[in-house]
């Protein structure tokens, strides 16, 4: 079963969850009470679900769509390991999952 290792912000905490393959990242986080607001409901129509995944583990992830891509570049403290969670779906191949979650995001819908 694939796992996923949440670390906070400050990299202090760290969490580690059972995932399913299928299930969202972002739906994931939240069952776990990370602090990603996915605002949009997983239309990327924002960036509240922004994470950083680890250098090691980047490449276990297809590539990112270009439309993701537009939104992760008004991310804030977006890395060249950034990912929208919303647009992560775990699979049997991912045994171990690093993600980050940043310190600070801003939320593009209504402005």
């Amino acid at each position: 079963m694939p796992k996923i290792r949440f670390i906070s912000s400050d990299g202090n905490e760290i969490q580690e969850v059972e995932a399913k393959s299928g299930e969202c990242l972002l739906d994931i986080a939240q069952a776990a009470g990370q602090p990603l607001e996915g605002t949009c409901e997983g239309q990327m129509a924002c960036s509240t679900c922004h994470v950083i995944v680890s250098a090691e583990d980047f490449a276990k992830l297809p590539p990112a769509s270009e439309e993701e891509e537009d939104m992760l570049d008004l991310a804030a403290a977006a890395t060249r390991t950034s990912r929208l969670a919303c647009q992560i779906t775990i699979s049997d191949d991912i045994d171990l999952l690093t993600v980050r979650i940043p310190g600070e995001f801003i939320n593009l819908q209504g402005v």
